[in-house]
């Protein structure tokens, strides 16, 4: 028959098909990601189906008020090259169309991604650590369970490095099973947080905000004192942050992949000097 349908997935389909199909190609997806990014945007997960089997994927989420992320973009083995992702790429774009798109691809594709109308911001880099990490005080600042502070200050200060309003995604990401986030505090004020959750190998923190290498270096501590000993963990560090690439060589933390952070139109305007690690790679 060879029919190709395009049609949204339902919440079960993405962890059943896409989580699935990316821990496959070695992503390490975070055990509860795809339900916080199915927060933000019900409507943005997409998979292409052949004769009635799943054969390709994508996410296209969609942040208010002119922001959307492309991830889990994954044709599967035997149906690539058929132009099967291809359309369901246009899909994506289409429900993304009007806005500002970002997406982290692998560094090889980067010339297919300009080619529609994507431009490299800057590299990310995936490090891998083992070592339960000292504590590394901050003078005059706190380090607090994330949920301590108003969520509308917590989120505020999320904006400052997230190019849109994200609060359905960051109420959910914040109360994943599992997961240990944090803020530092200096009196009232946020001066940043982290959060750190379960993959499928290991855990992987992501995002890590701070002011100052120093409360980011608390942070880090902090959230891998939560989880136990010598377990691996993973921090996506953006390479245009010197004191990022810096915090993950100090504790020994040893790159494992990279990826290109791109974006249609011009850049997003966000502190990147304050990404000591990025939400994750996958989805955004």
């Amino acid at each position: 028959m060879n029919t190709f349908q395009i049609r949204r997935m339902t919440l079960p389909e993405v962890q059943d098909i896409a989580v699935e199909w990316a821990a496959a190609e070695g992503w390490n997806p975070g055990l509860g990601d795809a339900a916080c990014f199915y927060e933000a945007d019900h409507d943005g997960f997409l998979a292409g189906w052949l004769d009635g089997q799943p054969v390709a994927c994508i996410s296209a989420v969609r942040y208010p008020p002119d922001f959307g992320f492309i991830g889990f973009y994954i044709v599967r083995p035997g149906y690539r090259g058929q132009g099967h992702g291809l359309a369901l790429w246009k899909a994506a774009m289409q429900h993304l169309e009007g806005r500002t798109i970002g997406l982290d691809g692998v560094v090889e594709q980067q010339e297919n991604y300009r080619r529609s109308g994507f431009a490299l911001a800057y590299n990310n880099i995936r490090f891998e650590g083992t070592t339960l990490l000292p504590f590394t005080a901050a003078t005059g600042a706190t380090v607090v369970p994330a949920d301590q502070p108003p969520f509308e200050s917590l989120l505020a200060y999320d904006r400052r490095y997230f190019p849109a309003d994200r609060a359905d995604f960051l109420a959910a990401w914040l109360r994943q099973p599992n997961a240990t986030a944090l803020a530092v505090v200096v009196g009232k004020e946020i001066q940043g947080y982290g959060v750190i959750r379960p993959s499928r190998e290991g855990y992987k923190i992501g995002p890590l905000f701070a002011e100052t290498p120093g409360f980011a270096d608390q942070l880090l501590t902090g959230l891998v004192q939560s989880i136990a000993p010598q377990t691996r963990f993973y921090l996506d560090v953006p390479a245009a942050n010197p004191a990022a690439v810096a915090l993950a060589r100090q504790y020994g933390m040893q790159p494992v992949f990279e990826t290109a952070r791109m974006y249609t139109g011009n850049a997003p305007r966000i502190a990147v000097n304050g990404i000591f690690g990025v939400t994750t790679f996958e989805l955004g």
